[in-house]
């Protein structure tokens, strides 16, 4: 089976703090007539640093679509490079061992993609096969590593990369007013991961198996608005509330794997903000510190898009890993609304006096959560916390 191992993390270095943020949005929104709400949910997030690409005055600028992307363009190329390297690094490859490039993100444009130039400029086969996923805005992480898991079934010992690359400050837009926008602009930050899924060996998440579950007439919950300025970020407030319709979807794929989501030793999950992962806590009847490096990420880097995963991951692995034979659980969820999940067990040297912590098998009671029902609206009323 496929083994996801240890990622490599970068962000930028134009930091902005939570104080920072909410001076912004006082000093540029001062006549808005929701600024309190919109700084009460931004103060709500738990988010305290992020990182930007550009400095934050360039940030607020808006000089095109067609400077935003190229600053894109110009700091993928710039910041991508090194990021891969440690990656490969970490799972003992060199570029003429990858077999597939899957590159990731939904804040600028290539065409060729990015993964072009990767085979071009850093000495990778001209043979490698080639996977840009543009359009799964944050589930994105999650896909890129079902999407690798797939591939190393279909061709065993085969090794993908994987490449999430997010600036989420060029999608700024200075005229969009509502509170869902204004949320955004103190939510979301930058960053670029790489991580390799070795075909054999390795060490970090042995794959088992993967899914994906898409909420029915939700598309536009979260969505772009694609206009001569750029992308434009569109929050429905009824997306804090997805969880209670994604977890069956967790519930249901484990379930089949003869597992109990409930019983799992880590849990690695996309964290779009609080709210997510405190209803992860509650429909899947976890503790808080379940989350915790997925609430790490977080508080430290804001919501990095496709990239978070793989930070939250790579946090897993800073802090020793767990014992060999853990079984765990990473998800991603975004628009669609879309949940890309994986099942796995951790494989590589035992922690210090760790037994390995086997699921629960699944009970019959636990039978009727496996297929979710799925409500098409939320109470009226519900608001973004």
């Amino acid at each position: 089976m496929a083994t996801l191992c240890r990622p490599a993390i970068a962000v930028p270095e134009h930091v902005i703090t939570l104080d920072e943020t909410l001076a912004l949005a006082r000093t540029l929104h001062a006549g808005h007539p929701q600024l309190g709400l919109a700084l009460r949910l931004i103060e709500n997030t738990g988010v305290r640093t992020r990182h930007l690409v550009q400095p934050i005055e360039r940030t607020l600028a808006h000089p095109g679509f067609t400077v935003r992307n190229e600053v894109y363009e110009r700091e993928a190329k710039r910041r991508v490079p090194e990021v891969v390297e440690r990656a490969l690094a970490h799972g003992e490859l060199t570029a003429r061992d990858i077999d597939l490039i899957v590159y990731v993100s939904c804040t600028g444009f290539m065409m060729p993609s990015m993964t072009a130039w990767l085979i071009n400029t850093m000495g990778f086969r001209s043979d490698t096969r080639q996977v840009p996923i543009a359009q799964l805005g944050c589930a994105a992480g999650g896909a890129a590593v079902n999407r690798a898991h797939d591939f190393c079934r279909a061709y065993p010992g085969a090794n993908v990369l994987i490449v999430a690359c997010e600036f989420c400050s060029l999608c700024y837009q200075p005229t969009d007013l509502d509170v869902g926008s204004l949320l955004s602009n103190g939510l979301f930050g930058d960053a670029v991961a790489a991580v390799v899924m070795r075909g054999n060996g390795g060490h970090g998440v042995q794959v088992e198996r993967n899914g994906s579950h898409l909420v029915p007439h939700t598309e536009d919950w979260i969505s772009y608005g694609v206009k001569d300025t750029g992308f434009h970020f569109q929050l429905d407030r009824r997306v804090p509330g997805t969880m209670e319709l994604l977890a069956p979807a967790l519930r249901g794929l484990a379930g089949e794997h003869g597992w109990d989501v409930s019983g799992l030793g880590f849990y690695i999950v996309h964290a779009g903000g609080p709210r997510i992962l405190d209803d992860l806590c509650r429909f899947l009847n976890l503790e808080p510190a379940t989350f915790r490096y997925s609430r790490a990420t977080l508080t430290e880097r804001g919501n990095i898009a496709s990239a978070v995963v793989f930070d939250a991951l790579a946090r897993l692995f800073a802090d020793g890993g767990v014992p060999e034979g853990t079984t765990g659980l990473i998800a991603g969820f975004g628009p669609g609304i879309t949940a890309e999940i994986s099942l796995g067990s951790w494989v590589g040297a035992p922690a210090e006096g760790a037994r390995p912590r086997r699921p629960r098998a699944i009970s019959t009671s636990d039978i009727a959560l496996v297929h979710p029902t799925v409500p098409r609206r939320f109470p009226t009323g519900t608001t973004i916390s």
